[in-house]
């Protein structure tokens, strides 16, 4: 069943807060997203500072 005396321009009118609110939303949550995956580490970093897996930089010596 539908309503009986509806309104389109006053049902525009009335939705239009809200639908502006969620695109506002999703906008932001996407670029939250998209910051989010930019921040990755790659791979090829690690917290040793060796550059690819396995090696060593060059300025290091070894020490015995």
């Amino acid at each position: 069943m539908s309503a009986p005396n509806t309104n389109i321009e006053r049902q525009k009118r009335r939705h239009k807060g809200p639908l502006l609110g969620l695109a506002a939303l999703l906008i932001a949550v996407s670029l939250i997203f998209v910051l989010f995956l930019g921040n990755e580490t790659s791979p090829d970093t690690s917290l040793l500072g060796e550059g690819a897996a396995g090696t060593v930089p060059a300025d290091v010596t070894p020490t015995y």
